[in-house]
Order: C-alpha cells, then structure tokens, then sequence
C-alpha cells in the first residue's frame, strides 16, 4: 500500500507515524507531506529516512491512503484533490465531519457504513471518540435519553504551540504574544474554552461533542450538553458523563456490558484507589472508564469517568483503524 501522512511533521502527524509501525501496517511506500515550510526536512520511519513533499508530488505519487492531520482549510482545500486521483483520505481535521455526505466513523461502533466510493471519511474529534466508545454500548442495551459532560482536556489537543507555552511557563518564562497559544496562561490553571466562541454562548468544541455523538450513533433524538475545559495535562483527555437512560440500568449492568466493549478498559475499584487517570492512558490505545455509579437524582441515571490519550484513539490511532478496515476489506486501491 501507498501511504501519504498529511501533516507529518505535527503532533498528531508524528504518532500516526508511530502507530503504523507498530501495527505493522502494510506499507510498500510511505509518502510523508507537509506545508511548503516543511517540505525537504528529514522523518524517520521503520528506521529509514525520507524527506518530506509537498501536496502537488504526493498527489503525483497516488497513494493508496493519505492521513490527513493538517487543519481543516487544508483538508477542504487539498483532500478532494487527493480523492480525485483514487486516493482515500482518512482526515483528522472538523473539515468533513458534519458533511451529510461523509461518513463519520469510530471503527469498533460503525465502520459497516463505510463503502468503496468512500474517498473521503472523516475522524471524529478525540473528545468525541473517547466519549461514543463508552456510550454506544450503552445505548444500544438501555437507551440514552440525556448526556451531560463536562471535560478536562489535555493541551496536547491544542498542538505544538500549546506545548511549548506550557514549557516556557513551567521554566518560568513569560511566553511572547506570540507564543500564546491561549489567551491565559495554563500553568497551574484551567480555561473553560477548548476553541473559538459560537453565537450560542458554546465553543466549537462542546458542540462537536453534541453533533458528532449524534451522528455516530446515528439518533438525533439524543439531548446532550456540554462544558470542555483545557487544563495543563500534557496528554490525556478525561471527561464527566451524566447519563439518563429509557431504561433501568444498574452500575453492575454497565460494567458488564462496557467489559465486552472491544477496546474499552474498564477501570472500577475505588475501594482499591482503581481508577482511570490520563498518566495511565499515556501511549495506550484503549479508552479507560470507571467510577461508575448510580445518580440517584433522576430515574435511571449513571456517572461515569472517561480518559483516553486524545492522539492516539483521539486522533492517530482512531485513524489508522480506519484505514485497516478498509484494507481488509479491500475498500481501498480501485479507481
């Protein structure tokens, strides 16, 4: 298979890289792209050097698959081009994922959607994933009615930018405006913005996490709220999820359907201090779910604790899955 990495010199750039490797994906030649910044620096991968290309050559070289890790304007400005010459663009960005005509997808939930003439699917965002992951089960055994998150996510979510901010401050520097990535600092700090605003008094971000949990699941009719919150964790996504149900459910039910969830950790022994925390999702592909109780505050409520590293199923490895199931099923190569 032909690869392309489309953004290959980001964060989430990078891990994609590391995830192929370690799933030995069938790589027969790997084209790593990047904005013209970018183009003629060096990458390794399995253990080779390559230099980095632009759009115009790797869209010459017709991948099999191009990753897509570079933004949303480049997504919509560069996948179709991608696509036009039979390349199957698996993107990471917002750019795709509300299209009635994409399909958003979480391999372990719907991947059955996908088809040939899929040349351009889209990734959910990491908040997202991680949240549908546990849920989906869920609701197809009792029926969500309501949803209220709250979430506590990493800066890594944010990028480089965000990163090195955090590291200027943790040395104890002053960050430049122009080396803000927020509008505060983040050291020993929380901001309730992940994101740009909406008229709604929402952020993007919350509101992803209402469209595409919906869209996933494929029930519109599900009411959901949320607040999502940037704290300096330097990787790891956690969330809150309050959870009405249709239907009576127990914890004891929900950890015994979550338990048969493939790729879902379930993480539940307070009494033992077991519990999930970002420091043991690092580098982990699984999503992690625990302090799993009743809320006695409404007819058949649950709580529950949600972490996941945000840029490996978050991001990188949710896409990588992507691009599996349709080699297997030989989805992807034909014009």
């Amino acid at each position: 298979m032909k690869v392309a990495v489309v953004g290959v010199t980001g964060l989430v750039g990078g891990i994609m890289c590391k995830v192929l490797e370690e799933q030995h994906f069938p790589v027969s030649e790997f084209i790593p792209v990047a904005s013209e910044r970018s183009v003629g620096k060096e990458v390794v991968f399995q253990g080779r050097s390559y230099e980095v290309v632009g759009m115009e050559e790797a869209i010459a070289r017709r991948p099999d698959i191009a990753l897509f890790s570079a933004g949303g304007g480049t997504s919509l400005e560069w996948a179709p081009r991608f696509a036009e010459v039979g390349t199957t663009v698996v993107d990471n960005s917002s750019a795709w994922r509300m299209d009635p005509a994409k399909k958003l997808v979480v391999p372990e939930i719907n991947a059955h959607v996908l088809g040939p003439d899929d040349r351009i699917i889209a990734n959910p965002n990491c908040s997202t994933i991680q949240m549908v992951l546990v849920l989906a089960p869920l609701h197809r055994e009792f029926q969500m009615k309501r949803v209220v998150v709250s979430t506590y996510q990493s800066i890594t979510g944010t990028g480089m930018k965000a990163v090195k901010q955090y590291q200027l401050e943790r040395k104890g520097f002053d960050p430049q405006p122009d080396e803000m990535a927020y509008p505060y600092q983040i050291l020993e700090n929380c901001l309730p913005q992940c994101d740009a605003f909406l008229e709604n008094a929402y952020t993007k971000e919350e509101m992803k996490l209402v469209n595409e949990t919906r869209k996933i699941l494929g029930d519109d009719q599900i009411r959901i709220t949320s607040t999502a919150v940037r704290v300096p964790v330097l990787g790891g996504h956690s969330e809150s999820v309050n959870v009405e149900f249709a239907k009576p459910v127990t914890p004891e039910q929900a950890r015994d359907v979550l338990r048969h969830m493939p790729g879902v950790i379930v993480m539940d022994d307070p009494a033992t201090h077991q519990y999930p925390m970002p420091m043991l999702s690092k580098d982990r592909d699984e999503v992690f779910v625990g302090r799993i109780r009743q809320d006695d505050s409404v007819d058949h409520g649950l709580n529950l604790w949600i972490v996941a590293d945000n840029l490996r199923k978050g991001a990188a490895t949710n896409a990588v899955q992507i691009a599996r199931y349709l080699l297997e099923r030989h989805l992807v190569g034909a014009v």
